[in-house]
């Protein structure tokens, strides 16, 4: 790491580390530029943990810049000022990386603290981050609670439904102590960026709760390369966000849940003491609302099996406390709710029953399922990096898992698709269609519950990217149904009157990216093999005969291209694809 001519201690930064912490103080009228070189086939991350400037001052007059390259005339890849509510963090996959502090004139103490370091950009830490969707869950630092791995940088993006706000819960946070939190901390977002909207850095031991001002809600791990502890344990529930006079409810996958609030009770002059389900003893959390979070085969809910849905039901009632044994002044309610599974959605129906006046309430909602590869049949340690290298003709195996409560419910594969590109726009690919593979190398696994399993060999698409997305058309069906679409099995022709399924939705991952050449030793090999300069000394003159291997290649060159344009004149417009051979 280079430094030019200011007052900013360096701590004795230099080249050969492959990660650094620097403390910087600066005083007035600074011009500071630093620029950091990777080793080949890495990637630079740098990390503004902590920065007190002036906070008087304007972005203008003072801030630090972050350019892609090895001087301030390289792109800008961000700015940074005492305006800023967020932990700014660059990354670059370039040879350099450059950083230019500037001060205003203001005689006052700043501070800044940097941490970089390098990382191969195609490997992932497991467990490291994700997308979180259903109504509530929990997620903990990798490795939880053994401690968590070093240079870690872990992003979970949390979104809930519309019209909910997200209540964040530490149950558990080790992390190193610092009064600034400027080596391993948790930064959490009011949002789904991490670029606005900071609500707290925090290290240490803690248990702080967040809650969110919208649907949602971003959270990030940082460590450094030492001290490494426990790290955390979080989790998460969607609350209500508007003010709301009568009630909510959420059909996920595995449960009902419905909000009451207070003032809409004591309109009524009940409160939750006076609330019961079909089966008594499931009672609800009460905290500025009265919820009750009903699972989908428990708590007196009542399923109903038809040709074309799933529904799931259950009833409070509110219970009157009598003035006498023979009159009372409340009202009798009961609150129907209903979950519906209709083809390609969820619909949620609640009948508020208020002396026989009924009032209905419909929103929509969905499953949740998932799609995770596996390297192996046993499908027991899902694949976590995003893109995940292949290579040619590598066995993959796929597994659909859908997230619910209900024992009784079953998942089929009715079509699986391949594209190059994560719209499915053409070319596109079958692997199963109606059920049936539809590649040589395609086997669709028995039912298994709530998991649709496949696996097949990777190929690429010619004449386009080494990615490959796929997409799964689900079906589920009831599994006591026998006469349902997904005890069918494979149908290579539409049947009049087959009987239906519940419930139908997609589910993507991707990209899938092939592998460059492999040397003898395993390495990846990208671009030119150049020599060392041992080899080079070992090397040979170049002569006639170097010439003429030249000239042999070169002409077998032009007749494979004339060979190959004659080919694809031949072929029909649009794409194929290439079944190759593993390394």
């Amino acid at each position: 790491m280079n430094g030019s001519s200011c007052s900013a201690s360096l701590g004795g930064a230099n080249l050969t580390d492959t990660h650094k912490a620097l403390i910087l103080q600066l005083t007035a009228s600074e011009n500071c530029t630093w620029t950091i070189e990777r080793p080949e086939n890495k990637s630079i991350r740098i990390i503004f943990s902590h920065i007190q400037l002036d906070p008087e001052g304007t972005c203008e007059s003072e801030n630090i810049k972050v350019f892609d390259g090895s001087s301030t005339n390289g792109p800008l890849q961000g700015e940074i000022c005492s305006k800023n509510d967020f932990v700014p963090v660059f990354e670059s996959s370039s040879n350099t990386l450059t950083f230019q502090i500037i001060t205003d004139s203001e005689s006052i103490q700043r501070s800044v603290f940097i941490f970089y370091y390098y990382f191969s950009s195609g490997t992932s830490i497991p467990n490291c981050g994700g997308y979180l969707n259903t109504l509530e869950g929990s997620f903990t630092s990798p490795n939880y609670p053994q401690p968590h791995p070093e240079l870690a940088y872990c992003v979970w993006h949390i979104q809930v439904e519309n019209g909910y706000k997200i209540r964040l819960n530490f149950k558990e946070i080790f992390l190193e102590i610092d009064d600034h939190c400027r080596f391993d901390f948790i930064a959490i977002y009011d949002g789904s960026s991490t670029k606005t909207g900071l609500m707290g850095q925090v290290c240490g031991r803690v248990t702080p709760t967040f809650e969110s001002s919208s649907d949602s809600l971003t959270v990030v791990l940082s460590t450094d390369y030492a001290n490494s502890y426990r790290g955390f344990s979080a989790s998460y529930t969607s609350i209500y966000a508007e003010n709301i006079n009568t009630t909510s409810l959420i059909c996920g996958s595995d449960k009902m849940r419905v909000i009451i609030s207070q003032s809409y009770l004591e309109s009524f002059n009940y409160n939750e003491d006076n609330l019961q389900l079909n089966d008594p003893t499931c009672r609800p959390t009460v905290s500025d609302v009265v919820e009750f979070a009903i699972p989908l085969d428990e708590c007196g809910t009542i399923k109903e099996v038809e040709d074309l849905s799933i529904t799931y039901t259950n009833i409070i009632t509110f219970i009157a406390s009598p003035t006498s044994a023979v009159i009372t002044r409340q009202k009798h309610l009961q609150i129907v709710v209903k979950c519906e599974m209709e083809y390609n959605s969820t619909v949620e129906i609640m009948y508020i029953t208020e002396d026989d006046v009924i009032q209905n309430q419909n929103v929509l909602g969905k499953y949740n399922t998932s799609m995770a590869l596996f390297e192996s049949s046993s499908f027991e340690n899902p694949i976590l990096e995003s893109p995940y290298y292949v290579d040619l003709n590598q066995t993959l195996f796929v597994q659909v898992s859908l997230h619910t409560s209900d024992p009784d419910l079953v998942v089929y594969l009715d079509a699986c698709i391949a594209s190059p590109t994560p719209d499915f726009a053409s070319p596109t690919y079958d692997l199963i269609k109606g059920g049936c593979s539809r590649d040589e190398t395609c086997k669709v696994h028995p039912l298994f519950g709530h998991y649709g399993r496949f696996q097949f060999n990777t190929f690429k698409f010619l004449r386009s990217l080494n990615s490959v997305y796929l997409q799964c058309k689900i079906l589920i069906c009831d599994s006591g149904d026998q006469q349902s679409r997904c005890n069918q099995g494979c149908v290579t022709r539409k049947k009049r009157g087959i009987s239906s399924y519940k419930w139908k939705t997609d589910s993507i991952i991707g990209p899938i990216r092939l592998k460059r050449n492999r040397s003898a030793n395993g390495n990846l090999v990208i671009g030119l093999l150049h020599q060392t300069p041992a080899e080079e000394t070992q090397s040979q003159p170049f002569n006639s005969l170097h010439l003429f291997s030249l000239m042999v290649l070169a002409l077998n060159a032009v007749i494979v291209t004339t060979i190959a344009v004659r080919h694809f004149a031949n072929q029909l417009s649009g794409y194929k694809y290439q079944k190759l051979q593993g390394y």
